[in-house]
């Protein structure tokens, strides 16, 4: 194939103990203790974490009552934040309430059913992976994972909770041809700096979290005499989590989403409760973008909709095949208008999204993960009787 039909993508994660990541698991952590008491509860927390500190406010109106100091202490130290070796300790850090009440303003248009905010929203599945997720964003969230794995299970005792990935994945077409790079930074103790060099982390260290985690997540198929590993390329990752760097609820987009493979609206999920359709109709296009692509209609499949605050209807919805359907997009879009009711009090129903559910997708991402109910397939029977195929 000719080089013009060469692309690549590139796709960063992170680890749960990622300060931002810290920060996305708070809000969900309080958002389903008030969902667990009152599943009507009216929840925008925002939480920011730094040294030693962590400042939690947003706007909650429920019946319910949380102990916010223990949630965020009871996060932190599930996280693995629970030792002064990482920086960061969840029995000693400082916790700061700052939380209000939902504007009456936004309240009279969520009250009669409408949206909590305007903004758009977009879904997308591919049939690319078996999770229909991108193949390079899934490579990525694997090679986090298995970092945890490995430091949860001790098998390398000198890894922190803090870390991120990255993969550059070279394409032929449409069909993944190598890893071009594959980057794995992960926090330790300084246990494993090189004696000789300080400021460096051993090669043995680096050789054993190749070994351990970076080989194990990869495809062998993919990697090649070309491919080339980064492990802490700055040479060390000793000072890392909330110690080394801020972290706060909605700075992970791409990492909550598709790794950036296509546009985001720009809303934060983590700390909102589905009445803001941040969260509900992008789970909502999620869904329909992997029933379509499950159904056969399309190899690839973008959904967007559109709201105005305070109003039940969508202002649009649209979808695009990316030239792979089997079927007009016109006419799918179409039978998805008449079939799919859209309002936020619908969505919220359909998908069942008043139950306390949240945290678990604050941490290794939203979409492409089995017990959520926007990844149910159970459209694609019903997709097919009404396109009649």
């Amino acid at each position: 194939m000719d080089k013009s039909a060469r692309t690549s993508q590139t796709v960063e994660f992170v680890t749960i103990g990622h300060p931002d990541k810290v920060a996305d698991q708070i809000s969900d952590a309080i958002l389903d203790e008030l969902l667990t008491q009152d599943s009507y509860s009216r929840v925008a927390c925002e939480t920011f974490v730094t040294h030693g500190l962590v400042i939690v406010g947003g706007e909650i109106t429920t019946n319910a009552f949380v102990d916010v100091d223990a949630v965020v202490r009871s996060t932190i130290d599930s996280i693995g934040y629970n030792h002064p070796k990482y920086g960061f300790d969840a029995k000693t850090c400082a916790v700061v309430s700052a939380i209000g009440r939902q504007s009456p303003d936004i309240a009279q248009g969520v009250d009669a059913g409408g949206a909590g905010d305007q903004g758009i929203m977009y879904g997308y599945a591919t049939d690319e992976t078996p999770a229909y997720m991108p193949l390079a964003y899934e490579l990525a969230r694997k090679l986090t994972m298995r970092q945890e794995e490995v430091r949860q299970q001790n098998i390398l005792d000198y890894l922190g909770p803090d870390g991120k990935s990255q993969v550059t994945l070279d394409y032929d077409g449409d069909k993944p041809a190598f890893l071009r790079s594959v980057v794995l930074s992960s926090q330790h103790l300084d246990s494993v700096l090189d004696v000789n060099n300080p400021a460096r982390m051993s090669d043995a260290a680096r050789e054993e979290i190749i070994e351990e985690i970076v080989r194990p997540s990869l495809p062998s198929e993919l990697v090649d005499s070309k491919t080339r590993f980064f492990v802490n390329p700055t040479g060390k990752f000793v000072v890392g989590g909330p110690q080394s760097d801020t972290g706060m609820t909605g700075r992970k987009l791409g990492i909550d989403t598709y790794g950036g493979r296509i546009p985001h609206g720009g809303g934060a999920f983590s700390g909102k409760d589905p009445t803001k359709v941040d969260r509900s109709a992008t789970y909502l296009m999620r869904y329909l973008a992997k029933n379509v692509v499950a159904a056969g209609i399309a190899r690839r499949c973008l959904t967007q909709v559109a709201y105005i605050i305070g109003q039940k209807d969508p202002a649009s919805f649209e979808l695009s095949f990316e030239g792979t359907g089997m079927l007009p997009e016109s006419v799918v879009q179409e039978v998805l208008v008449k079939n799919i009711d859209m309002r936020p009090t619908a969505i919220i129903d359909y998908l069942g999204l008043r139950k306390p559910i949240y945290r678990q997708t604050s941490m290794h991402g939203h979409f492409g993960r089995q017990g959520c109910s926007w990844e149910e397939l159970d459209l694609v029977r019903e997709l097919k009787n009404w396109l009649k195929i």
